[in-house]
């Protein structure tokens, strides 16, 4: 998959539930260029999500769960990219 094509398909499954690493349920919406999390209250913005894209794409294995994503919302963001068998 392609970071361009990253953000189509987390459009086309916003609504559905996923589950952290904690087994934490949530779904997510896309609003513009941002994640809402239904139990957060502050977004995850686009560039979040693509500056862990591209943190996993140099460091290939290296990234072994959501701490080493480095990001606001890591746990999240590698819930989604597990289910998307990015991770």
């Amino acid at each position: 998959m392609l970071k361009e094509e990253l953000w189509e398909k987390l459009i086309l499954h916003q609504g559905k539930t996923f589950h952290t690493v904690k087994g934490l349920e949530f779904r997510y919406q896309v609003i513009g260029g941002e994640l809402f999390i239904d139990r957060r209250s502050k977004s995850i913005t686009r560039a979040t999500v693509e500056k862990a894209w591209d943190k996993i794409q140099a460091r290939p294995g290296e990234i072994t769960g959501p701490k080493s994503l480095g990001v606001f919302g890591a746990p999240y963001v590698w819930a989604v990219f597990k289910a998307f068998g990015i991770v």
